[in-house]
């Protein structure tokens, strides 16, 4: 995972808060506040706000990157519940580094761009928000159960829709290969192929390979959803089939969307 963005965000607290407003920010982040008692603002003698930013720093330098991106989220939302016109600012020095807020989380455009919440059922945004602030911070097994929780959502909307039965009576690979069919994704994309001069052979060969890679990324993420148990970011090999599996839910989910009951 990329370095957390502090620079930016101290930046922006050295120009929009007090002394005592940024000790009070950072009094909510998992910040040592014994180690800042010394450093009091007076009217002679006292202590800057430069020098109590570089106090904060050096705490942060001494954290991983889990425990300095939590501050950095932390800090973010104080900072956004006491002054919310600093949104667009935020968002601004931010994106100049690859990061970018969903909502109030702090995430890496790498891991998840909140552009993407457009293009998928408004049901599965909170889900998909939660996977990506969970892997951010190292929680491979949380990270998953929310993208195949944005996934159940919608997936058992289609069921009951189009009357498909019980899903819980289906595994988790099935009930997505079920609501595809049932909401005729496959042959929507075949119309829309037909409109662009595509020739029936290639349609149905592109329409097999992606329903074939679409059925083995519901496979992966169903067999780790059973056997990851409270798994951290520990193993890199791990840690890239999670990612993969948070892009293989948004796929899908932009797949599932392309109904307007959604």
């Amino acid at each position: 995972m990329r370095k957390i963005p502090w620079g930016p965000i101290r930046s922006s607290l050295t120009n929009n808060f007090s002394f005592g407003g940024i000790k009070e920010i950072v009094g909510y982040a998992d910040i040592d506040m014994a180690q800042l008692s010394h450093l009091e603002q007076k009217s002679q003698g006292g202590a800057s706000k430069s020098q109590l930013l570089s106090a904060i720093d050096k705490q942060i330098g001494l954290m991983d990157k889990e425990q300095a991106g939590k501050v950095a989220s932390i800090c973010c939302e104080e900072m956004l519940l006491r002054n919310p016109d600093l949104s667009s600012e935020l968002e601004r020095v931010l994106s100049r580094v690859d990061w970018k807020f969903s909502g109030t989380n702090l995430l890496p455009i790498e891991v998840f761009d909140i552009s993407e919440l457009k293009e998928i059922p408004e049901s599965a945004h909170a889900d998909i928000e939660k996977a990506a602030r969970r892997l951010r911070d190292g929680d491979l097994s949380g990270s998953l159960s929310a993208s195949c929780g944005a996934l159940d959502s919608v997936v058992c909307a289609i069921y009951q829709e189009f009357s498909l039965g019980d899903p819980n009576k289906a595994s988790f690979q099935e009930r997505i290969n079920r609501s595809i069919d049932a909401i005729g994704a496959k042959e929507r994309l075949a119309e829309e192929l037909r409109g662009i001069y595509w020739s029936e052979s290639d349609i149905k060969l592109l329409a097999n390979n992606l329903g074939g890679s679409l059925n083995q990324a519901a496979f992966v993420m169903q067999k780790l959803r059973s056997t990851m148990g409270d798994v951290h970011g520990t193993k890199s090999v791990v840690a890239a089939l999670i990612y993969d599996s948070l892009k293989w839910s948004l796929l899908i989910l932009r797949i599932l969307v392309t109904r307007s009951s959604f």
